[in-house]
């Protein structure tokens, strides 16, 4: 379980494929405090730590989280949002987290506004789960973020300075693909709701 509030990105320094899987090696000022069983997410997804070492470690992601996540996209030298699993005596600062990636979304728009910017994003409204709410948070690329004008299939974000610095937002482009994990509890309602009708 996670809360959207990212601790540190990290840099794929490696790639290795067997079979349908890929192994990513991870730079990182948290490789130091990891050890291997853990789980951190890496863009909102995830993934245990399988190896350790001084200045990095090494995670695997399966074909299935390939699939329905932009890990595959991932690059050598690309950054990854980082976020280890929450404690229980910590203060949930974002929202409720799960790290399972509902579908990935496109980068629509992008526009700087007073020190602040505005990002709209494009995802399949047909795919099951997916429910924004006005007001409501998302986890875009494992950031706790609050949606506004929510549409079938659309919505925009508002990304303040410290996040913009502290996160890979800030290389987004028109057309970049960003993992979606919708609210949980959203989710539920939905659920309950379509089982009611």
């Amino acid at each position: 379980m996670f809360s959207g509030i990212i601790e540190a990105t990290g840099k794929v320094i490696n790639k290795t494929a067997y079979k349908a899987n890929i192994t990513f090696e991870i730079a990182s000022t948290l490789a130091k405090e990891l050890k291997v069983d853990q789980s951190i997410a890496h863009n909102g997804v995830c993934l245990t730590v399988i190896e350790v070492k001084e200045t990095s470690y090494l995670v695997t992601a399966v074909e299935e989280t390939l699939s329905k996540t932009n890990l595959g996209l991932l690059q050598l030298g690309e950054e990854v949002n980082l976020e280890r699993s929450l404690k229980l005596d910590s203060r949930l600062d974002g929202h409720i987290v799960q790290g399972h990636v509902d579908q990935t979304g496109e980068c629509l728009f992008i526009k700087e506004s007073e020190g602040s910017w505005i990002y709209s994003f494009g995802f399949n409204q047909i795919v099951e789960n997916n429910v924004t709410v006005e007001k409501g948070s998302i986890a875009l690329n494992g950031i706790s973020l609050t949606v506004f004008n929510s549409k079938p299939g659309i919505f925009s974000i508002a990304v303040i300075p410290y996040t913009y610095e502290n996160t890979n937002i800030r290389f987004l482009k028109e057309g970049s693909v960003v993992n979606l994990e919708f609210d949980i509890i959203g989710k539920y309602v939905k659920r309950l709701v379509a089982g009611y009708n």
